[in-house]
This record gives structure tokens, sequence and C-alpha cells, in this order.
């Protein structure tokens, strides 16, 4: 037989079929090796590439509204492998695949939880929080009269950028420069959410001098670092893990989120920074919309609750 009968008679070739499951007990054991592999696919999708998450408070109105169901890009900053055995939070081992991209200023980007204000870390690990990127590494925050500046300009405004209104429709006030809030990050600053900063987003090799009289704009943020309580102050010297400093190198890069509802989101104002191994993916779309408020066995007047304008809807 010549070369090319031989491999026309290759192409020719059939795959063997698998054989159709006939009795009870094989066909019992089709389903559950199909169903396996979905949840295999499943959760390979939901891991690294892309998931839904609901959004439950209105930080971020009137760009998200309470009841949206959010698609997130996961792989575009990197998709990271699960950091807790499931439904526990016992760390494990894991890793990051390459980023596409790094988060840019006006980015709606999901994340972890850091944390309150003098939290080490959250109550509740794996908490999932949606916020507008501010600012990156390296950038000088201030806000003054509740209008953003980053590196001295104005920052670009959400188109549904949100403030209260008073009983009679006007917008509130701004709190006064120079009147402290005690909630606000990072602790001892004479800020409120109005009048801000300004405040430096640290950056990977950013050193800071250290000392008594800013350690604790700092501490928050060093402790989380080494995940441990490692600052401490004796006899007026600062001490990192019992070694006394002057200065002080961040080891990752960090980001200031705000959500657009301005006056009623808590983010980066009060908390403090996202560092970058926190940060989950990009929120792109609106998958679809209801009244969450509504019980499921409500079946009729959930799905009459249901936002048709924001079904598939871009996010910017």
């Amino acid at each position: 037989m010549s070369a090319k009968e031989n491999l026309k008679k290759f192409f020719s070739l059939k795959k063997t079929e698998r054989k159709k499951p006939q009795t009870p007990k094989e066909k019992v054991i089709e389903f559950f090796r199909q169903l396996f592999f979905a949840a295999i696919a499943a959760f390979f999708i939901i891991t690294f590439i892309i998931q839904n998450t609901r959004i439950p408070t209105g930080s971020m109105e009137d760009t998200i509204l309470v009841g949206d169901f959010v698609l997130v890009n996961k792989f575009i900053y990197g998709s990271s492998s699960p950091k807790y055995i499931p439904f526990t939070e016992v760390e494990i081992p894991h890793f990051r695949l390459p980023a596409l991209r790094e988060p840019h200023h006006t980015d709606i980007v999901v994340f972890e939880y850091p944390g309150d204000r003098d939290q080490l870390k959250a109550t509740e690990l794996g908490v999932n929080y949606v916020k507008r990127c501010i600012g990156t590494p390296g950038d000088t925050i201030l806000i003054r009269d509740k209008v953003v500046f980053v590196n001295g300009k104005e920052f670009w405004r959400p188109p549904h950028i949100k403030y209260y209104r008073g009983m009679n429709g006007d917008f509130l006030k701004p709190k006064p420069l120079g009147y402290g809030d005690p909630r606000i990050f990072p602790k001892g600053m004479n800020w409120n959410e109005d009048n801000y900063g300004p405040l430096v987003v640290p950056k990977k090799g950013y050193t800071i001098p250290l000392n008594k009289d800013n350690v604790e704009q700092w501490r928050t943020t060093i402790d989380r670092e080494y995940g441990e309580r490692v600052v401490n102050v004796e006899n007026n010297v600062v001490k990192i893990k019992g070694v006394p400093v002057t200065s002080y190198t961040f080891k990752k890069d960090y980001f200031f989120m705000m959500g657009d509802n301005r006056d009623d989101s808590l983010d980066s104002r009060f908390w403090g920074f996202v560092a970058r191994d926190m940060v989950v993916g990009q929120a792109f779309i609106t998958l679809f919309s209801w009244d969450r408020n509504i019980p499921f066995s409500e079946l009729f007047k959930l799905l009459g609750s249901i936002r048709l304008d924001r079904v598939l809807k871009l996010l910017h």
C-alpha cells in the first residue's frame, strides 16, 4: 500500500464510540460521572475566569444598585486559586495567575474586605466588596469639599455619582475642613470623609520615615503586611518585631477604593488600603437585577420586581 493510501486510510478512521449505558446501574454511574465533570468545569470557571456576585449595599449607587447580580472578570487582574478550605477560614497554599493588566483609575473593582480600620484582618474572611478604584500605588489622594483630587488634579466624576440631599432637596453641606471624624483612616488624623488627606497610597518598594509621631498612621498597614501585630513603641522608639526602626519599606502595592454613593459608603476613607493580593477582579456587567427584600416564597411578586433596564447593562 502506498504512502498516499496509508495517509487516506489514517484520516478516514473513525473514533470508537463510547458504549451507551444500558442497565440502571450503568445509567446512574454515567449520570454521576457527567455531574462530576460539570462540577469540575464550573469550579474552574468560577475560580479563574468569571463569577457572579450579588450587591447587598448601596455604596455604589446609582452605578450599581442593591439587588444587582454582577459578573466579575477574574482573569484580567490575574486569578487566584482558593485561599481557604471551602466553608472554613482555614488558609491553604494558593497561587495567582499572571495578570493581563493592573487595576486602573475608575475601574470598578471587586476585592476581599481587608477588615475594619484597626483590625489585622476581617472578622469574616473571604467577604468581597465592590468599589471604584480612585488611587493606584504611589498616588496622592486629597478630598476637598467632597471633590476628589488625585496627584493634584480633579478626579473624573462617575456619571451616576450620588450625594445625600436634605429635606428641602438641596445637597448637604460638606463637613468642614479641620473637623476630625474619629472613624476615619488613618487613626489620629484630623480628617473627615468630605475633607480628607493628602494621603499617599503605598507601593512596593516605597520607603517612609517612621517615628512616634506618625506610627499610628501606618501601624495597621504594616501589621497587615506581616499578618501579625509587629509594630510597637517603647520609650518613644518605634520597633518592628522588637527591632528599632526609623523607616519602613512596603512589601506590597496598594489601592484606594471609594463608592460612587459618596455620602453613604464605608470605603478606604474609613478602613484603609486594599493590598494587590486582595484584588479579585473587575465588575463589568449587570446580569440582572431585582428587589432582594422580597422573599422567594412570593415568587410572582419577586419576578415582577426584575429591573429590565438593568439586564445585561455594562458598567462603567
